[in-house]
């Protein structure tokens, strides 16, 4: 019995006592909670479902709670329910119940876990999109790794997921990059507001190899030489360095098709026409506050030219066209303006505000030897994704920066993260998937086939954590994927490793027999347990990206 089988057993009883005593079922919420408590000396689970809505259903909470553990004291899988404090309910499973949870993991396999909550959904997720101008850098990093994650736990609750890159290649940045290349070129002195680091060097001896004379073309046309090819090139090694961290993207749109098409121009008419766009000082500005926004923005400038929000107002138009019934933005530290004016620009277009999500991540900071790493050798000003995975490896590096909430900022110390011990979190639990898989290999030599795994053998303390801990996957699945925190399963898989290293440790709790002693049915129901550990623990692991390695 699972959390979630406990939590409907739990409504229906519920439901069973009110029709008995004359009270309407509907006072019950549509999901009834189960939490594991605190003290384990409590019991397996407990609810607080009367103290909920003992009152509405016109009883006291605790006169409620005595009557729902009675029933559930004769209910399948339950051993004993007791009341507690004013209204809270304690409940024990069945040993042969709780172990069932171990047969539902293995029969899933791959799938435990997944659910199609979001079944029907088509969710756009737009992550990294780094300017084509240099390295990606750690903040880019840590949206590459998080929204990696987050598109495979929404994917595994059942929503269709795009993974989108919004190439930046329209814009002053791009001419300030183009001008910093063919300064590199002809021996100039990095521009003022340009680019310097060794890669900007790289790329301009690229583009000169590739193009005899470039550097003695006339002006306008060496700058669109190495503008084109610079960004091609910039992007090619950005989109290779997201490959080899894991990270694949299902569409690549480049900014500068919105204003070739016309998109930008024909979503600023539209605006103009409905009056949410109104001229002041010479520019054109969205009515923002209208609909949210703390102040009202600039879409067209003085001299004519699209601020960057027309692009965005454009290019939601474009997402929403495509199908996509929510698009969820993933944006840094400085982005925050974007929350309102995104929902205001879906506002004004007459659309649901809430199809708009933006999440802000905040700042990574590399730590060694106690001080801060500030510069990268090759990117000069920044610390970038390629640095990260040179000093940590890509297993490390995602993990570490899935494990916190994207709303802090973290710091990641490159001396615990190469260390091979239990005190690097993502060694622990990578360790933990490589001693299941260890005692799995040994216990081939012995004849478990023709033993039938007895689950109700299954009553110490740390059996019942492993297995409790391993029920509560589904939910943390459920969880993170409706509140977009990718960092629950990562601390999940910490708290399972947590479970599973105690039990594999205390030599009472054999596994494999000893010398000539025959499989029990208890060695049965243990390797199932541990079989099950190993297929969790690879599956949570798997959604972040991260390996499960088999030995270590």
């Amino acid at each position: 019995m699972t959390p979630a089988d406990l939590a409907d057993l739990l409504r229906a009883t519920a439901a069973k006592v009110l029709v008995e005593r004359g009270s309407d079922p509907s006072v019950l919420p549509d999901e009834v909670k189960v939490e594991r408590p605190r003290n384990p000396e409590h019991g397996d689970y407990a609810t607080n479902l009367a103290m909920q809505v003992g009152k509405r259903a016109g009883m006291a909470p605790r006169e409620f709670a005595e009557l729902l553990a009675a029933a559930l004291g004769e209910a399948d899988g339950v051993d004993v329910a007791e009341v507690a404090g004013p209204g809270f309910l304690n409940i024990r499973l069945a040993k042969a119940a709780q172990g069932a949870i171990i047969e539902t993991i293995l029969a899933a396999g791959e799938r435990f876990g997944t659910a199609d909550a979001l079944g029907g959904r088509r969710i756009n997720l737009e992550f990294v999109s780094a300017n084509p101008t240099g390295p990606i850098h750690l903040g880019g990093t840590r949206w590459a790794a998080v929204g990696d994650a987050l598109g495979r736990i929404l994917s595994a609750q059942g929503a269709d997921v795009t993974r989108e890159y919004y190439f930046n290649d329209h814009g002053a940045q791009i001419d300030r990059f183009a001008n910093s290349l063919v300064a590199a070129a002809t021996g100039q002195p990095t521009p003022e507001d340009g680019y310097a680091g060794a890669y900007i060097n790289e790329i301009a001896e690229t583009i000169v190899r590739a193009n005899p004379g470039a550097a003695e073309l006339p002006e306008t046309e060496r700058h669109e030489l190495f503008r084109h090819e610079g960004v091609e090139l910039m992007f090619a090694h950005i989109k290779q360095t997201l490959h080899d961290f894991g990270v694949d993207f299902d569409v690549y749109f480049n900014e500068s098709s919105l204003f070739a098409s016309g998109a930008v121009e024909k979503a600023l008419d539209e605006l103009k026409a409905s009056g949410n766009l109104y001229e002041k000082d010479g520019a054109w500005w969205i009515a923002s506050t209208e609909y949210g926004d703390d102040k009202d923005r600039v879409v067209i400038k003085s001299d004519g030219k699209s601020a960057y929000i027309g692009g965005d107002i454009a290019y939601f138009q474009n997402k929403r066209s495509r199908g996509f019934d929510l698009c969820i933005y993933m944006l840094g530290a400085d982005h925050h303006g974007y929350i309102g004016r995104l929902k205001a620009a879906a506002a004004a277009f007459g659309d649901d505000p809430d199809t708009v999500e933006v999440l802000i991540g905040q700042m990574v900071n590399l730590v060694k030897d106690g001080q801060a790493v500030r510069m990268s050798k090759r990117a000069g000003t920044v610390v970038t994704l390629d640095d990260l995975v040179s000093e940590i490896g890509v297993d490390a590096a995602r993990y570490s920066l899935v494990r916190s909430s994207v709303n802090s900022s973290i710091d990641i110390d490159l001396d615990l993260w190469t260390r091979t011990d239990n005190e690097n979190p993502v060694y622990y639990v990578q360790y933990a998937h490589a001693r299941t898989n260890q005692i799995i290999g040994n216990a081939a030599a012995f004849e478990y086939g023709s033993v039938t795994p007895d689950f109700a053998l299954l009553v110490d303390d740390r059996e019942g954590e492993l297995i409790r801990t391993l029920g509560e996957y589904p939910r943390v699945l459920a969880t993170s994927a409706d509140m977009r925190e990718p960092h629950r399963v990562v601390r999940y898989l910490e708290e399972l490793a947590g479970a599973y290293h105690p039990f594999q440790s205390d030599k009472t709790l054999r596994v494999i027999p000893q010398g000539d002693e025959p499989v029990t049915p208890l060695n049965a129901a243990r390797l199932e347990l541990v079989k099950a550990t190993r297929q969790v623990l690879a599956n949570g692991l798997g959604l972040l990206g991260v390996s499960a390695p088999e030995r270590m």
